[in-house]
């Protein structure tokens, strides 16, 4: 059985083409997840809503906790780590990793910078070993194969690899090296863009990307269904 964590960071609660100001980010990540309910349904889903109910932000007491040996932790500092530890657990869990996320500002939302910060955790899922200076970081979600997919929606144009305002997104880039860092290397994006056009050129971006996500599912879940380990070449697409 695959295990699928499925996050929303959209500050908009419903969805594009059903709601007025619905997120295009949450009806993509919504249909990757029914379409692989629809196929699997013996797969488990575990859904975390952080545009609605968004993680802590790290604090002093955060970093004093996290950064003291586990066995020297006194009671308020696991009291401090619980949500991270929360956050840990479902994502070590997971087989796929679907992101849905708007592009604020160039950049991801503040709750979904806020989730990443709780789970790049010494110990948890990145450990230290000083014997390997200068790179004394060892990622500890490379235990297994994962899959994480992106699922973007942008209002601007030219923001994917290779498009003319490429190298002012720093949202994916963010994703990608926070996720390779901690061990996840097999990652899958696909993206709407043109939300502040409208017209067919957002209407084109949609579908397109809607075709795409259903290209994924079933490509993701042929490959699980051969072997759970497999290894699938990941998709990137703008």
């Amino acid at each position: 059985m695959t295990h699928l964590l499925h996050l929303d960071a959209s500050a908009r609660p419903g969805f594009a083409g059903k709601d007025e100001h619905g997120s295009h980010s949450r009806h993509l990540s919504h249909r990757f997840v029914s379409q692989w309910r629809a196929h699997r349904a013996q797969d488990s889903v575990t859904y975390r809503d952080i545009g609605q109910s968004p993680p802590s932000f790290i604090s002093h007491d955060w970093i004093a906790s996290s950064f003291t040996p586990e066995d020297r932790r006194e009671a308020w500092m696991k009291e401090t780590l619980a949500e991270s530890d929360r956050l840990v657990d479902e994502l070590i869990a997971a087989d796929v990793l679907v992101i849905g996320t708007p592009f604020y500002n160039f950049g991801m939302p503040a709750a979904l910078k806020a989730w990443v910060d709780l789970i790049v955790r010494p110990g948890r899922t990145v450990e230290i070993d000083e014997t390997k200076l200068p790179e004394p970081y060892v990622p500890l979600l490379a235990d297994r194969p994962r899959h994480a997919v992106i699922l973007t929606a942008r209002g601007g144009i030219g923001y994917g690899p290779g498009g003319e305002m490429a190298q002012m997104n720093n949202l994916e880039p963010n994703l990608v090296t926070a996720l390779n860092f901690i061990g996840t290397t097999r990652i899958h994006q696909i993206a709407i863009e043109g939300q502040e056009t409208g017209g067919e050129v957002l209407a084109a971006s949609v579908e397109q990307a809607q075709r795409e996500v259903d290209v994924l599912v079933a490509d993701l879940q042929t490959r699980f269904a051969r072997s759970p380990g497999a290894h699938v070449q990941p998709r990137l697409t703008a």
